[in-house]
């Protein structure tokens, strides 16, 4: 052990005539533990979100979109889909029909994303987390013991999957009719263009535990929605599953320029731009805000280390004349802040550590 570290370990034992050093000394460690714990904390509460952000996001949406940009529906989907397919790093593709609406409840009117989705394809494309009640299968086939129920003129209706939020608000339940109003295509009659209107049956209701879904986006089978729309044999365009989701704008755009015009391929991250942006700023600022804490928790421990350095000078005279230089005082002092800097960072990043990976239960005991 060099002796200018012994010398250092020995003056962090402070005597009675300096006590107000010693404290100094112990507001710089407690400030670096303070500034150290809660920036492990916060950065792991803001990774820890933008994670289940993604996963629930990445759920109902695919990680790459391919439409045909601003040509219409998408003809010959089937040979589209195949040549996606070869394309390395995709796991599997569905089509997908999208469109803006309203649903009429016995409760009342709401806006809605209607999405037409082929059944068989696409639960290996996204995923709508917990089917509450129903299934996917019965938007195309509602059971018979069901059709039973409903009136002899809702017998031949096609199902619809909605979520919990939007089944709360609207006061659906599974098997109710509900009608779809659409303003595109409307039909013309004497009196003017008229909206498309259509009844299906509740034949599902899902929760993906992201409310903005849950409440305003619900699922057609691909063929109901396009007899709805009257679209023929058309898409809106093709969902994408990939294998690794990080590497979903290498794959976009390999798919661009196999595609061509009019195709346009957009990765996850172009979709939800915004929200993920904010996202990083947010946890920049306060990562720099944190980092701040911890630089003036830093300037403490320099001025305690003057403090110290000043109650020393019969020490330094002593070290001098027993042939120490100043380069090996400097390092004896230095040793001290550095001492003093990596205990405040030990206990910092245990206690942030610990409160990180238990930080559901003390919310669940503060809350209590």
């Amino acid at each position: 052990m060099p002796y200018e570290f012994f010398i250092s370990r020995r003056y962090m034992r402070a005597k009675r005539k300096q006590i107000f050093v010693s404290i100094i000394t112990f507001i710089s460690i407690f400030g670096i533990f303070l500034g150290v714990a809660a920036l492990i904390i916060v950065l792991a509460v803001m990774n820890g979100f933008e994670e289940d952000l993604r996963s629930k996001i990445l759920g109902i949406r695919s990680h790459i979109e391919v439409t045909a940009d601003m040509t219409g529906p998408m003809k010959n989907y089937a040979t589209i889909r195949e040549e996606i397919d070869k394309t390395p790093g995709v796991v599997a593709s569905t089509p997908f029909i999208y469109t803006e609406a309203m649903i009429r409840s016995q409760n009342g009117v709401t806006g809605v994303i209607i999405r037409g989705m082929d059944t068989e394809s696409a639960p290996q494309v996204i995923h709508l987390g917990k089917i509450r009640q129903g299934s996917i299968e019965h938007l195309n086939n509602i059971p018979d013991e069901v059709l039973k129920k409903l009136n002899a003129e809702d017998r031949n209706l096609s199902g619809i999957l909605i979520g919990k939020e939007m089944a709360r608000n609207m006061g659906l339940l599974l098997y109710d009719t509900l009608t779809i109003i659409s303003p595109s295509g409307g039909i013309a009659t004497p009196m003017g263009m008229v909206p498309r209107m259509k009844k299906f049956v509740v034949a599902g209701i899902y929760e993906s535990g992201f409310y903005e879904y849950d409440s305003k986006l619900a699922f057609l089978s691909l063929k109901s929605c396009q007899d709805f729309l009257e679209m023929g044999d058309t898409v809106s365009g093709i969902d994408i599953a990939v294998k690794d989701i990080y590497k979903a704008d290498v794959i976009a755009r390999h798919i661009q320029g196999k595609l061509g015009f009019p195709f346009w391929a957009q990765n996850w991250m172009q979709m939800n731009k915004n929200l993920f942006s904010a996202l990083k700023l947010e946890k920049r600022v306060m990562f720099i805000i944190l980092s701040l804490i911890v630089l003036v928790a830093a300037f403490n421990i320099i001025s305690a280390l003057i403090m110290i350095v000043m109650e020393k000078n019969k020490d330094i005279a002593i070290l001098k004349s027993m042939g120490a230089t100043s380069a090996t005082i400097m390092k004896i002092f230095i040793y001290q802040g550095l001492i003093v800097g990596m205990v405040g960072t030990f206990f910092g990043c245990i206690a942030g550590l610990t409160v990180a990976l238990n930080l559901q239960k003390i919310s669940l005991f503060v809350e209590k």
